[in-house]
């Protein structure tokens, strides 16, 4: 095929037409921002290789720590420690268990003691007609051992508070005569019998 004009001609005028600058320019600012990244990439290579012998370090660190603790540790010496510890948990446990209840008896008694107080206060200094009563009754019991002791006889009372024994001294003769007080005989004859006796 013949063609009209030149070769080169065609040539030097197809490439005259053709405006490359902008392909030139998207091209070099492509090539910079590989080269951005590129520098970015190595950057952030290098941060993480330091933070990984970081870390290295301290697993190796916290392994030799570890095998240390595990070389030094004795299971016996737990198991003993812990026993211990069981036990002393165990007594603790019983002493606040018997302290709670020492501390129930104590308000009980404490709840006991003021109702008698508030009872002695209504019955006043003088303890009520039956305190009365009793205290004469024991005033004239005192009165009449004070008049046995004169005479030389001296009365002796068991565990249930009665009068059950009698030791009657007679110093003019020298003797000691212990008389045991049967209900079943009469106070007449007792009083004989002291006479007697003296």
């Amino acid at each position: 095929m013949l063609l009209d004009e030149d070769p080169a001609t065609l040539i030097h005028h197809t490439v005259g037409n053709f405006n490359i600058h902008p392909d030139k320019s998207a091209i070099e600012r492509i090539n910079d921002s590989l080269n951005t990244l590129q520098q970015a990439r190595d950057i952030r290579i290098r941060e993480a290789e330091s933070a990984l012998r970081k870390l290295s370090r301290n697993l190796s660190s916290l392994q030799t720590h570890h095998e240390e603790a595990v070389a030094a540790h004795s299971s016996t010496e737990h198991e003993s420690e812990i026993l211990a510890l069981d036990t002393q948990k165990f007594r603790l446990a019983k002493s606040t268990s018997d302290l709670e209840i020492e501390g129930e008896r104590l308000e009980q008694e404490l709840e006991t003691l003021k109702g008698r107080l508030l009872e002695l206060e209504m019955q006043g200094v003088e303890g009520g007609e039956a305190e009365k009563g009793k205290r004469e009754l024991e005033d004239e019991t005192i009165l009449r051992l004070k008049v046995y002791r004169s005479m030389g006889i001296t009365v002796e009372s068991d565990d249930a508070g009665r009068y059950g024994k009698a030791v009657i001294r007679n110093t003019a003769k020298g003797d000691v005569h212990v008389v045991n007080i049967d209900p079943k005989f009469s106070r007449f004859f007792y009083a004989n019998y002291f006479w007697q006796t003296m």
